[in-house]
């Protein structure tokens, strides 16, 4: 096995990573490429050099898309991982202790099944389930029982204010489920001794997940706000069905960088396009290195 190791690796590998070479790597440089130049996707692209890059640092519609990402950047990780910890330590360590041993609410099984149905659906299908939602009328589903009551409706994705704050709360609502099976997964890791041990001593459920729960669980939350942060940053689905106009509207209130892409491709503006996409992949991947390296803490071990 090991004179003959290399070749048995390499024939594994080989098709994953040409597929890989092919459809991730090869169109990403592409992209760079065509950043670099003005292609209509007619004639050949005509080089330009950085005027895709000029053109973007003074367009308005890019630095808001900016504005936009960082609240969601912020807003998404921090209340999506705060709703997701408590749920999740009440499946797991919320409910009564039963003959020592700590236990989640009574019915947590399936509490985990109903929070997370929202990843069973598709993207599209939640947009369009929110729309009927947010509908700015008799129709909809809030807005409609605001009107049937006499009172003035909220008009969720047409007010400028909030328009951004309505996708917000759908973005949280589609991540939270999956996220409390995730802090699920890595509590039920946690050996059930240290929170009897805590318990005895008379430690309240508020210590018990501030003082164990939290650091034990430190890395699965790293990862969960890199997820997030990405995700904050893939939110085109969403934010291209629920905004006004299908382009970040109403007047660019809801626009984000993935948003802005697909509108110039709309009107053939490629190169234009592949440099937006250029900022957002170095966006994305600076924000993942980051949290990285600023959450980095020293491992919490146990046994």
């Amino acid at each position: 096995m090991r004179h003959g190791k290399y070749p048995f690796v390499i024939g594994f590998l080989a098709a994953p990573v040409a597929l890989y070479a092919i459809f991730v790597v090869a169109p990403v440089i592409q992209a760079f490429q065509l950043s670099f130049t003005q292609w209509r996707g007619f004639a050949a692209p005509k080089w330009i050099g950085l005027g895709n890059y000029r053109t973007m640092f003074e367009d308005d519609k890019f630095w808001k898309a900016l504005q936009h990402h960082a609240i969601l950047l912020i807003c998404l990780p921090l209340i999506t991982i705060a709703i997701a910890l408590f749920f999740a330590f009440l499946l797991n360590v919320g409910g009564r202790s039963r003959a020592g041993v700590m236990t989640g609410i009574w019915g947590s099984k399936f509490y985990r099944v109903v929070f997370f149905l929202p990843q069973v659906l598709a993207v599209a299908i939640i947009a369009v389930l929110f729309q009927t939602v947010y509908r700015p009328n008799e129709t909809g589903l809030i807005d409609g029982v605001l009107m049937k009551l006499g009172l003035d409706p909220i008009f969720f994705l047409v007010n400028p204010n909030i328009a951004l704050w309505s996708i917000l709360g759908v973005l949280v609502w589609q991540a939270v489920g999956f996220y409390v099976v995730l802090f699920s997964a890595g509590m039920s890791s946690i050996p059930t001794d240290i929170y009897e041990a805590a318990a005895i001593d008379g430690a309240t459920k508020f210590t018990l997940f501030f003082r164990i729960t939290l650091p034990l669980l430190w890395n699965t939350v790293q990862v969960a706000w890199v997820y997030l942060g990405i995700a904050a940053f893939d939110c085109f689905a969403l934010v291209n069905v629920l905004s006004i106009g299908n382009d970040g509207g109403p007047d660019g209130a809801t626009t984000v960088l993935a948003v802005e892409i697909y509108r110039n491709m709309q009107t053939s503006k490629y190169g234009y396009a592949s440099a937006l996409g250029v900022a957002l992949f170095f966006l994305t991947i600076t924000f993942a290195a980051l949290t990285l390296r600023v959450s980095r803490r020293e491992n919490v071990e146990y046994s």
